[in-house]
């Protein structure tokens, strides 16, 4: 077989081209694809598998195998040579393939005097569509031009399959793309339902024709194409401080380096003179160095990713015109949905969304931080949702379980509409206890308040009843900024937080940073366990200069009002003592200046490592308050990192071994008489709430939309009883008491 030319590739891709124009249903698409293929590059057989589903590939076209194998021959991912090909991205050449590892053999097919192979993806941007393989009954291997010009081939296919080519009216079509139900499981960011209509942050963006007519002026497109795009790239970065160099310019520099990078120019010539349109041309290239980078061991390499994915998609909308301010407009009810998605990106959608649904992202990210703010559902971990979602899709967004809904069918919509009308018939009710305390029928009162880090959060201290605000973050101010916010800039912010309290406490926790929470202009810290690493109050005391400037805005914020301060993360009492110290240096410093001072100062500390359980009695006397971190107490306490999925809900905050912590702390606060709260996702959950109350803590601190029920249960029950029940069965030996409190709520 003799090497494809320019000439015959591009006559091949015009056949196919025609082909996609032409009337007719999907299967007679893929025969005559298949047949043309097999001719234009001498082969006695081409074959088409496509994916029938995530995990699945069928034979749906053949020339040269038996007829009656279509649709009937199945391979799992991974399994047999077109199996590889479709699980690693990569082409598979062989001259004998019986002989090659992980072979399998399928009769039904007649393949076996066929042992020259050649199979390539058939891929999107990321997105696995199937393989194309030729054979030979002549033992050769390929070479590299067959394979290149199959590779352009398959970026076609991928093209027509994208624009729904092969779907049709025959029974034995594929499902038809982009059209049917689909349920995604994805893990839980921040509670809540929400009904609504996909909104892409980076919507598609759609290669219509494929196929180029005219090479030169394809080339002389992606020309001015590139040339546009390394202006663009050189202005952006050109107005970014690089800060003086170091690990953060280096990143920025690797950006533009792959923007003007001439290896990948050449490739994209490549593919249109052998007949590609220059879209698709960007999008093979894009498509084929994804898979390569996914499947790369180093961390570096893998982060690159996300440079030459941005660089690709910008390059896309200059030649298609799909920009970012054209195309579909957002509609009423918009759920976001995008892989993943920064603090400030997302705060520039505010309230108008109704959920957000990402790929990647975690429990604690900045985007995850930002939704609990705006109150507004998220669900994290969604595979596949930016591939599988177009602009306007229904999608139904559970929070509470993790669980996505794309396209559903009527029976599951309305059964998540009434769970919906449920739980505003619920958030009704509890409206009316807004005014009310959280008094147990027993005489005994908890004080409920509130978690904020926004501006945006403030209106909800008066709508949801809290008591003051129990966690202000004060590091989202800083993530959503590409530089360090000035000390007159935060304390403005500071003093209208305390404004808009009108009176009400608010306790400011220091930056904590570090770990999940990385500042864009901060140098990131290349560590094995970041949670357990340099963040918090370590960062606050080895870069005083951000911590002092951050404790003299708030105290010029407070302007004559009580302040209360907090530092994160404290593991020892040395570290509380040295931060209290710097505090009080810039009390004294700001006295000297002439700054109105607070009328009063509370200071305090989040305990959030078991060490600080076992500090020595002095460190509970000097704190005016402590709050328990439950979200990183628990993770260390039982060693199980909050972002690893695997593992953070295998240990139950209702198990008696972290109670007898909790028992611990609230014993040595009583006993230094300090007043003592609980910050936290658990402090949302009335169970857990309620257990909590139980033992003898008196404040908890939770999202808005979590005081009305936790409010609304602790009114109906007697925290006294409960307490007994508790001891008696931690008597009994029992290791968790969830079914126990469980149980005895229901006999209420």
């Amino acid at each position: 077989m003799q090497d494809r030319t320019d000439s015959d590739s591009r006559k091949l891709l015009r056949r196919l081209k025609e082909i996609l124009a032409a009337a007719g249903g999907g299967q007679d698409r893929l025969d005559q694809i298949t047949h043309h293929i097999a001719d234009s590059m001498g082969t006695e057989v081409c074959s088409i598998y496509l994916f029938r589903d995530a995990d699945t590939l069928e034979l749906c076209a053949t020339e040269g195998l038996r007829p009656e194998a279509v649709h009937q021959t199945r391979l799992r991912l991974g399994e047999g040579l077109v199996g590889r090909v479709a699980r690693t991205g990569r082409h598979v050449n062989t001259a004998n393939a019986p002989a090659e590892a992980g072979f399998r053999f399928m009769p039904e097919t007649g393949e076996e005097v066929f042992p020259a192979f050649l199979g390539v993806p058939i891929q999107r941007v990321g997105e696995r569509l199937g393989v194309l393989v030729v054979q030979c009954a002549t033992a050769r291997q390929f070479s590299e031009d067959e394979v290149y010009g199959l590779e352009v081939v398959a970026m076609v296919l991928a093209e027509m399959t994208e624009l729904g080519a092969f779907q049709g009216s025959q029974s034995d079509s594929l499902p038809l793309a982009h059209r049917f139900p689909l349920m995604i499981r994805g893990a839980t960011g921040q509670e809540g339902a929400a009904e609504g209509r996909v909104w892409l942050h980076e919507p598609r963006v759609v290669v219509a024709n494929p196929v180029g007519d005219d090479p030169d002026r394809e080339l002389a497109r992606l020309h001015e194409g590139v040339e546009t795009l390394r202006s663009t790239v050189d202005r952006m970065l050109g107005a970014v401080d690089m800060g003086g160099g170091g690990e953060h310019a280096a990143v920025l520099e690797a950006y533009r380096m792959f923007a003007h990078s001439r290896s990948w120019l050449k490739r994209m010539e490549e593919d249109i003179r052998l007949g590609l349109s220059a879209e698709a041309a960007v999008e093979k290239e894009q498509s084929f160095a994804r898979a390569r980078l996914e499947m790369a061991a180093d961390p570096y390499l893998r982060d690159r990713l996300h440079d030459l994915d941005d660089l690709s998609n910008r390059l896309l909308r200059i030649l298609t015109g799909q920009g970012s301010d054209t195309g579909a407009e957002m509609p009423d009810n918009p759920i976001l949905v995008a892989r993943n998605i920064g603090p400030a990106e997302l705060l520039e959608y505010g309230r108008r969304l109704k959920g957000v649904v990402l790929e990647e992202g975690s429990v604690g990210s900045h985007a995850a931080i930002v939704a609990r703010a705006l109150a507004i559902p998220l669900v994290i971990h969604a595979g596949r949702i930016v591939s599988e979602a177009l602009n306007g899709d229904p999608i139904l967004v559970d929070g509470d379980q993790g669980v996505i809904h794309l396209r559903p069918e009527e029976s599951v919509h309305k059964a998540f509409m009434d769970k919906i009308a449920m739980q505003a018939a619920a958030q009704d009710r509890y409206a009316g206890l807004r005014d009310l305390p959280a008094t147990a029928t027993c005489g005994t009162t908890v004080q409920l308040f509130m978690n904020a880090g926004l501006m945006a959060d403030l209106p909800s201290l008066e709508g949801s009843g809290a008591e003051g605000v129990g966690l202000f973050r004060t590091e989202l101010q800083f993530l959503v900024r590409n530089h360090v916010p000035r000390r007159a800039e935060l304390a403005g912010l500071y003093a209208r937080v305390m404004d808009n309290a009108q009176g009400k406490p608010v306790h400011f926790r220091t930056l904590d940073i570090g770990s999940d929470k990385v500042l864009p202009y901060m140098k990131p810290q290349d560590e094995p366990n970041p949670a357990m690493g340099w963040r918090a109050i370590r960062v606050g005391l080895d870069k005083r200069g951000v911590l002092r400037m951050q404790l003299q805005a708030l105290i010029r914020a407070s302007v004559g009002r009580p302040l209360h301060v907090m530092f994160p993360f404290i593991a020892d009492m040395a570290e509380y003592e040295a931060a209290h110290r710097i505090l009080m240096q810039e009390m004294a410093r700001e006295q000297r200046l002439g700054h109105s001072m607070p009328s009063d100062i509370r200071v305090g500390a989040m305990l959030e490592t078991p060490s600080l359980a076992f500090a020595p009695k002095r460190f509970f006397e000097m704190c005016d308050f402590i709050s328990i971190g439950g979200n990183d107490l628990k993770q260390f306490f039982f060693a199980a990192d909050r972002e690893n999925e695997r593992v953070r809900r295998r240990y139950d905050t209702l198990n008696v071994s972290f109670l007898a912590l909790l028992r611990q702390i609230i014993a040595r606060c009583e006993e230094a008489r300090v007043p003592l709260s609980f910050c936290g996702e658990d402090a949302g959950r009335p169970i857990e709430a309620l257990t909590f109350a139980a033992l003898g803590i008196r404040r908890l601190s939770m999202r808005p939309a979590s005081i009305g029920p936790v409010k609304h249960l602790i009114r109906r029950v007697d925290l006294t009883a409960l307490a007994r029940l508790i001891e008696e069965a931690e008597a009994r030996g029992e290791e968790n008491l969830r079914p126990v409190v469980t149980a005895w709520l229901a006999r209420q």
